[in-house]
């Protein structure tokens, strides 16, 4: 009995050892696997952070071109209030000449007035002669000047 007792002792020792090698040999797959792996996320690693100083450069160089351009573009929009105002400034000062124009021509408009045309013989006018064609010519001028006066402040 104790031959049969140390038996069987002895083969739950095999079994339990060979359990144990089998478990170790899983247990060394898994372990390459993770060192595999390992290897693999080092790479990925490295290239993250390569990728990330190369967009931190990035960045930093639009940054510096924003700036740039924040400057540039202040200047402009300085200029063009500059330019508009004056545009606005010689419009003023147009539609004042335009109004003393219509005014002189308002005034000389009885002394421009035509004697009457002999009966026999139709008078043909030159068109700046007539009384009202200046007006006219003025009022086209002042309203062209406004138009592209607009149309630059646009």
């Amino acid at each position: 009995m104790s031959h049969g007792f140390g038996l069987a002792i002895e083969s739950l020792v095999a079994l339990l050892l060979l359990l144990t090698i089998g478990y170790c040999v899983i247990l060394n797959r898994r372990l390459k696997r993770l060192r595999a792996d390992e290897m693999a996320l080092k790479a990925t690693i490295s290239e993250l952070i390569t990728a990330t100083d190369i967009a931190e450069r990035a960045v930093a160089g639009l940054k510096v071109t924003a700036h740039e351009c924040e400057g540039t573009l202040g200047e402009r929009l300085i200029a063009a209030a500059r330019c508009c105002e004056e545009l606005n400034r010689l419009t003023k000062s147009g539609e004042h000449v335009l109004d003393r124009i219509g005014r002189v021509v308002l005034a000389a408009r009885p002394l421009l007035e035509p004697a009457p045309p002999p009966p026999a013989a139709v008078p043909v006018t030159p068109p700046m002669s007539r009384p009202n064609a200046l007006a006219e010519a003025a009022r086209i001028l002042g309203e062209r000047t406004r138009e592209r006066a607009s149309a630059l402040a646009a």
